[in-house]
């Protein structure tokens, strides 16, 4: 088999001016992407803008002969997606890939959390997903192509001590992966999630240097450039990656067991006695035909 090659596609990358997304960037348009490189430019906890850190990107593209435009614009609004895919569309035609990348922390621990804490760190990463994913996922489906790749984050799969915001928002985007899944599917559209460990700024006090030391964004890399090439058969799918360890995670759904007949009352001590077979995993297994699929479950009742 050939090498994987984007040659002919057009990329947006956000949040691609540092860390992952620049990594990403870079591989993209080195095996021949046309790249968007956004980044607001603002600060780890969603402050301030600027425009240094995307040109700095696409100079470092263009220099190595590659193609790429900047774009500034926030992910957190509707406007600033709409604009982040009219930069695509502008430069180079269209949009056959969109990796979600941007992010921001703003760590409190629950008793703490204030609003508007928690309202930022929702609209960037899981309105943000959304916000670029619309607008993108439309010239997608009239072109018949799309790949799509959202980042997660262990915290949002398994929760974190003074992450409450994060882990809800980074949990969110797997609901907006599995609706363009199925929202996608006939028309070619696959979409993915990432749960990354990597240094970056998000994490470089919050783990030891010896361990952040080891953790480069170029060993997640690699994964994200196969779930996002034409090859990549498989969608609706979370991976965790981190320094070349890569596995999945899936939501699953046990057969559990049937109370009743779906006519007379239950009890709550039936719940109980019931317990260990409603709690079991046994048998579990991930959904992708979405919620209806989960009611299959169900049909023993339905008569």
């Amino acid at each position: 088999m050939g090498d994987v090659r984007f040659d002919g596609r057009v990329a947006i990358v956000t949040g691609a001016g540092a860390g992952l997304g620049k990594t990403y960037a870079l591989e993209l348009a080195k095996r021949g992407a046309k790249v968007v490189v956004n980044d607001l430019g603002g600060a780890r906890d969603g402050s301030g803008a600027s425009s240094s850190a995307a040109d700095q990107v696409v100079d470092e593209i263009k220099q190595a002969g590659g193609e790429a435009a900047p774009n500034y614009d926030s992910v957190a609004t509707m406007e600033g997606g709409l604009n982040i895919v009219k930069t695509a569309v502008d430069n180079f035609g269209k949009v056959d890939i969109l990796i979600n990348n941007a992010g921001i922390l703003r760590d409190k621990s629950i008793l703490k959390m204030e609003e508007s804490e928690w309202d930022l760190v929702m609209d960037v990463h899981l309105k943000g997903a959304f916000s670029v994913t619309q607008p993108a996922f439309k010239i997608m489906k009239e072109n018949g192509y799309g790949r799509v790749v959202n980042t997660a984050s262990g915290a949002g799969l398994y929760g974190n001590f003074g992450q409450i915001n994060y882990s809800s928002a980074k949990c969110g985007v797997l609901g907006v992966m599995h609706s363009v899944h199925i929202e996608g599917a006939k028309y070619n559209i696959k979409a993915n999630t990432i749960a990354p460990i990597a240094a970056s700024r998000l994490t470089e006090d919050v783990m030891p240097p010896e361990i952040f030391a080891k953790l480069d964004p170029k060993f997640v890399t690699p994964l994200v450039m196969y779930l996002v090439s034409e090859e990549n058969p498989d969608s609706d799918m979370i991976f965790n990656c981190a320094s070349g360890w890569f596995s999945r995670t899936a939501v699953m759904c046990a057969t559990g067991t049937i109370i009743g007949n779906g006519v007379d009352d239950i009890s709550a001590e039936q719940v109980r006695d019931e317990w260990s077979k409603i709690t079991s995993l046994d048998e579990a297994k991930a959904l992708t035909g979405g919620v209806n699929e989960s009611i299959g479950y169900l049909m023993p009742l339905m008569g």
